[in-house]
Order: C-alpha cells, then sequence, then structure tokens
C-alpha cells in the first residue's frame, strides 16, 4: 500500500521472478497518420464543376456519373474547395442568374 507522500509517477520496483517465467515486453510507438488527400498527377487542370446538388448526392449514393453545367461527365470525388472553380460552369451558371438569363438550376459545386 502506499502512503500519501508517495510520488505516483516515480518508477515501481519490479517483482522478483525467476528467469524461465520473466515475460518478454514489447513497446508500441504511437504514429498519427495525416489524413490529407493526396495530391495526384493532373490535379493543377482539374476544376471545381457546377453541378445540382441533388444530382452531387445521388452520385456519392450509387457512384453513377454527373454531368456538369460545361458538359463534363465524371464521378465526384474529390473536395470541390481544393480546386478552382471551372471558368465555362461559372459564365453558364452566371448566365442562367441573370434576369431573363434563364432559370435557377439549383447549382452547387463538386469535383
Amino acid at each position: 500500500m502506499s502512503t500519501p507522500t508517495d510520488d505516483p509517477f516515480s518508477p515501481q520496483p519490479l517483482p522478483q521472478e525467476s528467469p524461465s517465467t520473466t515475460p518478454s515486453r514489447t513497446a508500441v510507438l504511437d504514429r498519427e497518420e495525416a489524413a490529407e488527400e493526396k495530391v495526384e498527377p493532373g490535379d493543377h487542370e482539374r476544376f471545381a464543376h457546377y453541378v445540382q446538388k441533388n444530382k452531387i448526392t445521388e452520385s456519392a449514393v450509387t457512384g453513377t456519373p454527373v454531368i456538369a453545367l460545361c458538359g463534363k461527365v465524371w464521378v465526384p470525388g474529390r473536395d470541390p474547395k481544393r480546386f478552382p472553380v471551372c471558368p465555362t460552369c461559372k459564365e453558364i451558371y452566371e448566365g442562367l442568374q441573370r434576369p431573363g438569363g434563364g432559370k435557377d438550376d439549383g447549382g452547387g459545386s463538386g469535383s
């Protein structure tokens, strides 16, 4: 039993055991893994595209490709905030937002 003056962080004595029953000890090293997305070849050519939000959700569930305003067809899988907005998609979307320019398609961005 310990007394209140014992330091709880001081090394504790090991029990005396015979050499044949001495347990082996293994050290465990903890490491932190970075959860960031790796940059792949061609990422500098990629853009975040405008797609209907409900289509992005559907694609995430089913894995079906989506079609961006600019016509690009792909299955979204990357964070669109990492890439610049596609200039063609942006131009088309802004044209839809102008009075008399068309209806709102509920566009979102996806990559």
